[in-house]
């Protein structure tokens, strides 16, 4: 039994090191690291870790007429991780040439038999298992259908003396090496998916130094500001040339093929055009598809990614490079990253009128307080939800975007009190993003409110409930915004969170008037309150948590 033992884990080494190569190799990367399989994958798929179960037959060791062997390996492993349809076919590959190659043999039918079963048991585990905890299930289960393995051949292998003896002979040694193997094969595997987090996390860490090295020419534009923009974005991704376009023509282009990709061009290749009219990033990898009229262009791959206004087409942004194929799924994620970055930052670029928007120094105190800080963890959060949940992330630039044009669009002059709820509601989007399930607010807003009233007179309470309340105390909790009629001129508006408590002290510096510059939020609307109404915020601190509370009045018009 210790002779088979080492043959077996000599065997499992040969299988181990195959595997190790196979997980380098360029193709297979890709395949594994894709969120969803297409039908051809998973084809591929199970013909890769069928074949590992073929492998495993072959390098079995011959005992009393039998094969002591590792061929459930490769097929657990692929259904574990890549789910059924890979488990079950894997398993029939593997089963199927188990039975054929040793028609009659004593054990092949309930080798064949156990390795479909593999298949199946593996199908069902990838449902109930996570990234985790999938080696622990493997190892488990490596060990339960050895057993089932030994059972049948009980049952089916005649005769019964010889199936008694084989099962003596190969138990321990097939359970403890195909349990270790399985185990040892999905954490192979699965070290491909978190090189794809790392790389990701480098791709958002590239984007948002992007951001930032750009935030001050989409702050300023000029007619220079693109080609400063590609340029940047050019030497940070290691790109041969990048250009951005509007809807008909080239607004920049900075590196390779600069000198007939000329700015103020019109737009004339088809692949842009199509990007434009259906606003789905295109991946090009050769010239043929780049199709540049110029015959001496070197640039040979391209990505052109769509760059967007809430749901219109405003632009593209393409990157080029002079190898053929040389877009890789790391390219593709970082230009849809870019893509949406500089969507983000164009809109923000539009919000010229904070200009005309300092008639009052409240409100310019207010505006100030649009933390670089929460921009970047804004960014940073859309970034993440990219890769994983493009709609929600389209969702929170939409709702950025709500926010600093609020913020920056809003003067002296009354408003909606819906359009100030929106104003809000964008702010807390954004925050839940960012916190999740840390975060809960509770909206009890009465109907039919038809009232004006001050902006920015909401956020910055809630925007304090949840910075200094919710995430400076335990770091999670709720906040309730509740609005409701006192009379049909008037109407009270009440912000409550759960949170660490309001100090004495700082209530006593609201209403004095006393608080630091860089606190102002709450205590500049008292002020400006105090100033329309005559009475500013009622600020109490409960025992867990605080509640602020003030009412308006209806404008005569």
């Amino acid at each position: 039994m210790i002779e088979l033992l080492k043959s077996l884990t000599n065997n499992l080494g040969y299988v181990i090191l195959i595997a190790f190569i196979v997980s380098r190799i360029g193709s297979f990367k890709k395949i594994v690291q894709k969120d969803k399989f297409k039908k051809r994958d998973l084809i591929i798929l199970s013909i890769i870790f069928g074949t590992f179960g073929i492998l495993g037959t072959y390098t079995g060791t011959q005992v009393n007429g039998a094969s002591a062997n590792t061929r459930i390996i490769g097929v657990m492993a692929g259904g574990i991780l890549c789910g059924p349809y890979v488990g079950i076919l894997a398993g029939v590959i593997a089963g199927v040439h188990r039975l054929i190659i040793d028609i009659g043999g004593i054990t092949s039918i309930p080798c064949a038999m156990t390795t479909i079963i593999s298949g199946i048991v593996a199908s069902m585990i990838y449902k109930k298992s996570n990234e985790n905890n999938k080696w622990l299930y493997g190892l488990i289960s490596g060990l339960i259908i050895e057993i089932l393995e030994m059972v049948l051949i009980l049952v089916m292998a005649h005769p019964f003396h010889s199936a008694l003896n084989i099962v003596k002979s190969i138990y321990f040694p097939m359970s403890f090496t195909n349990a270790i193997g399985i185990s040892i094969l999905i954490l192979i595997i699965q070290k491909i998916h978190r090189e794809k987090e790392e790389d990701a996390a480098k791709q958002a860490q590239i984007a948002l130094e992007i951001a930032n090295k750009t935030l001050p020419y989409f702050r300023d534009m000029n007619e220079n500001s693109f080609e400063k923009i590609c340029g940047i974005i050019k030497d940070s991704i290691h790109a041969d040339a990048v250009a951005i376009t509007d809807k008909k023509y080239i607004l920049a282009h900075v590196g390779v093929g600069a000198d007939h990709h000329i700015k103020g061009q019109g737009i004339v290749t088809e692949a842009t055009k199509k990007v434009i009219k259906e606003g789905e990033l295109l991946s090009l990898t050769n010239a043929k598809q780049i199709d540049c009229p110029n015959l001496n262009c070197n640039l040979k791959s391209a990505i052109i990614a769509p760059l967007k206004e809430g749901n219109e087409m405003i632009g593209t942004l393409k990157i080029y490079y002079c190898g053929e194929d040389a877009i890789s799924f790391r390219n593709i994620n970082l230009a849809v990253g870019l893509s949406q970055l500089i969507s983000t930052q164009l809109e923000i670029s539009k919000l010229e009128e904070l200009k005309h928007m300092a008639n009052k120094a409240e409100i310019k105190a207010l505006q100030a307080q649009i933390n670089p800080h929460f921009l970047f963890n804004a960014l940073n959060t859309i970034i993440s939800f990219i890769r994983i949940n493009p709609n929600r992330a389209r969702e929170l630039i939409i709702n950025l975007s709500t926010y600093l044009r609020y913020n920056l669009e809003m003067g002296e002059n009354h408003v909606d009190i819906y359009r100030e709820l929106e104003q809000v509601k964008a702010y807390i989007e954004i925050e839940k993003a960012r916190f999740g399930e840390k975060l809960h607010v509770i909206y009890n807003i009465e109907e039919n409110l038809d009232i004006k009233i001050p902006s920015l007179i909401i956020q910055p309470i809630v925007e304090n409930a949840i910075k200094h309340g919710i995430l400076e105390g335990r770091g999670s909790g709720s906040v309730t915004i509740e609005i409701k009629k006192v009379t049909s001129e008037d109407i009270v508006i009440m912000v409550e969170d759960d949170g660490v408590g309001i100090t004495n002290e700082i209530i006593e510096k609201v209403y004095a008037g006393t608080m630091e510059g860089n606190k102002i939020g709450i205590s500049n609307v008292h002020n400006r309150l105090k100033y329309i109404y005559g009475e500013g915020l009622k600020i109490e601190r409960l025992s867990s948590g605080t509640r602020i509370n003030f009412n308006v009045r209806r404008i005569k018009e």
